[in-house]
């Protein structure tokens, strides 16, 4: 069950929160998804991690979620409202401090200097010392409360009252400017996915109501009006229109339905009125599923996050340990050295020593990324994928379905020994009658009507080869070349161009029929895409004979192929692939999620293509592309490359003028306000910097 987290506004609560939740007995593997402020955990554990949260930070409290509840914004505005407000009074004091500081220092009234002084340094501190000495009592305390709390302590015992309560203000207005950051780009993220409809028309007894989506069953009737999100996957039943489906595919091209289409949760109703039966629970739903998996993705977290957590938990003793042989050992060792400077300077490290830039902005980034990428119809599963895709070397593709369309059409028909074509048809279509394959279904189209089932017996599939029929008493086969090598049926058709399909009747071979699989148009200009976005390899995987594979590979200009595949042959060429590769290159494989599920799952990303409401596809696949477009997959690239490139950035920012000022500080050339600006300013700017990776879609 999901569960909201209300007062959640500081990353390093929420790391604190998550170990914590893990050790509650009975409670693992949970992850606590700071970008959203939620978390999931069986309702039997919900006291428990109540109490859990509590102890942690007590500002923070734990809540089950409404349907539909993003979070963001709940209680945002009244808590930084208030914020606002300490902190607009510590400043009026503050400037009052500073403006009659003279008149008040060195003489009898010097008490009225710190009253005024201690006044705006409680209004705005008063949290933070409370949070210090709460974590001081657990073990924690390399954090940046016991930071500020020790810096602004120390400032105050060299009597540097301005800079204590500066310091302490200028923090608490980097929090308040932090947390209005953060929750504008949790507001933008979920944005980009605001595609839940708020109610269905439900139909009863010839009228319409509105009633909350999660309440409508499967087998109930919805009417969907011009301009409505459709709230539920369902088949239309009546009338006709078209749907908007670039809020789940990223592709403004309005798609027409009928009696008989499928439509799905999150599409909008352009035009006409229509009525359609309810096929899922909105739990189950596609907008449901999209919004879960994006909500989710947070979670799974990148190398680079997962170092920069790793680094943060040992640089901040790193520089506390530091600023106090600052503080220490050079009045020790050098002639006429004070220990009140050198105090001052270990002051300055401790400002400076917060990590906050790093482990704010970071996530913020990776999370923007895959709110991007949603908004261009792909799903990416965790920010480790995305991190993925940046190392991408070799592009598999599943031919079938992902290059090209998947529909396949009759095309030619040769014949042999005295055969019609008309027979070689009718015995193709009556063998071909049970299966689903696409090609199987093209004959059976191409003859016209249905074979009469009651004559068909001993009906058999032979795996990878075609399948043998009965048929009123005469054994039919129908398959590729290599069913007629493995029957030992003589036959002079062995390198015939295409998709083929060879007919037997009682062992005399009948002749052959050519099936055509239209190539996709945008396939050409996907594989040109990824050769420009670096990908050194790009295979093509098909169980066609090696003349039609040549052909295709060609036109599409993939470097290479391996035809006359059967189903299981596919995870192995993929394993034989990656076993040649560096350590750092990543293969993709693409197909269409519903005969790949095993590639999908082995490979180092599985990218399902033309998944949008395939269940199979989106639980095997790292990487959703939802429409048929296999020139998402570079899209996606680029989304990968661009939110790296934002996230290098802000960690060379932060370290770069936390190092410069570390340096200047030790030297005595830079003051506790310099120091502020390395910690607050740094940190906005590494937030704001974040932020963009939201913009990829509207730049490119």
């Amino acid at each position: 069950m999901k569960y909201i987290l209300e007062g959640l506004d500081c990353i390093n609560c929420a790391e604190k929160i998550e170990k914590e939740l893990n050790r509650v007995d009975g409670l693992s593997e949970i992850n606590v998804n700071f970008a959203a402020k939620s978390v999931y955990l069986d309702p039997q554990y919900e006291n428990a991690a109540r109490r859990a949260i509590e102890q942690t930070d007590p500002g923070v409290t734990l809540v089950p979620a409404e349907p539909g509840d993003k979070a963001v914004g709940r209680d945002g505005n009244k808590g930084n409202r208030k914020h606002l407000i300490r902190i607009l009074s510590a400043a009026v004091f503050f400037a009052l401090g500073l403006m009659f500081r003279g008149e008040l220092h060195d003489t009898p009234y010097a008490l009225g200097e710190y009253a005024v002084f201690l006044a705006a340094y409680f209004l705005v501190g008063a949290s933070v010392i409370r949070t210090a000495v709460r974590n001081m009592g657990r073990g924690r305390v390399f954090d940046e409360n016991f930071l500020m709390t020790i810096a602004t302590a120390g400032a105050f015992a060299i009597h540097q009252l301005p800079e204590a309560v500066g310091v302490m203000l200028f923090y608490a207005v980097g929090e308040y400017f932090q947390e209005r950051a953060v929750n504008r780009s949790r507001r933008s993220i979920s944005a980009l996915m605001d595609v839940r409809p708020d109610y269905a028309n439900l139909v009863t007894d010839g009228k319409s109501r509105k009633v909350a989506p999660e309440t409508v069953k499967i087998g109930q009737i919805i009417e969907i009006r011009p301009g409505e999100k459709i709230p539920l996957d369902g088949e239309v039943i009546e009338g006709t229109s078209f749907v908007d489906t670039s809020a789940l595919t990223g592709e403004s091209v309005p798609r027409k339905i009928d009696p008989g289409k499928d439509v799905l949760s999150g599409m909008v109703n352009d035009s006409g009125l229509f009525k359609a039966r309810v096929t899922k629970e909105f739990s189950e739903s596609s907008v449901a599923r999209i919004l879960e998996l994006v909500e989710n993705a947070a979670a799974r977290k990148a190398p680079t996050e997962q170092f920069i957590t790793r680094f943060a938990n040992w640089y901040t003793p790193a520089v506390v340990f530091g600023a106090l042989a600052v503080a220490f050992i050079p009045p020790l060792l050098i002639s006429g050295a004070l220990f009140s400077e050198w105090i001052y300077r270990a002051l300055i490290l401790l400002v400076i020593s917060c990590p906050c830039a790093l482990v704010i902005s970071i996530p913020l980034g990776y999370f923007g990324g895959i709110g991007s990428a949603s908004r261009s119809g792909i799903l990416i599963k965790g920010a480790n994928f995305l991190e993925a895709l940046t190392k991408v070397h070799t592009v598999v593709f599943d031919k079938t379905g992902t290059l090209t369309k998947g529909v396949f059409r009759v095309n030619e028909m040769v014949v042999r020994n005295g055969f019609s074509e008309q027979e070689l048809l009718y015995w193709a279509a009556m063998a071909e009658a049970h299966s689903s394959h696409p090609i199987a279904r093209s004959i059976t189209e191409a003859y016209g009507k249905k074979p009469p089932s009651a004559e068909i017996t001993n009906y058999q599939e032979i795996k990878g080869c075609g399948v043998r029929a009965v048929i009123g008493g005469r054994t039919i086969l129908a398959g590729n070349d290599r069913l007629l090598h493995r029957e030992e049926i003589a036959h002079n058709d062995c390198n015939v161009d295409g998709t083929v399909v060879f007919v037997v009747v009682d062992g005399i071979y009948a002749g052959y029929i050519v099936i055509a699989d239209e190539i996709k148009e945008e396939s050409a200009a996907a594989v040109r895409s990824l050769k420009e976005k670096g990908v050194k390899r790009t295979v093509m995987l098909t169980g066609d004979d090696e003349n039609a594979a040549a052909k295709i590979a060609g036109i599409l200009g993939i470097d290479s192929y391996y035809a006359k595949l059967m189903p299981e042959d596919k995870v192995g060429k993929v394993e034989e692939m990656e076993a040649l590769m560096g350590k750092d290159e990543k293969l993709v494989f693409v197909g269409d999620g519903i005969n790949d599920a095993p590639v999908l799952a082995r490979a180092h990303i599985g990218a399902a293509i033309g998944a949008l409401g395939s269940d199979a596809a989106i639980e095997a696949a790292d990487v959703v592309l939802m429409d048929g477009n296999p020139g998402k997959l570079s899209r996606a690239i680029g989304i990968a490359n661009y939110t790296r490139k934002i996230v290098l950035q802000n960690i060379a920012l932060a370290l770069g003028i936390k190092a410069v000022f570390v340096v200047l500080g030790i030297m005595g050339m830079a003051t506790i306000w310099e120091a502020v600006f390395a910690d607050v300013g740094v940190a906005l700017l590494a937030i704001l910097n974040a932020t963009r990776t939201l913009k990829y879609s509207n730049l490119n």
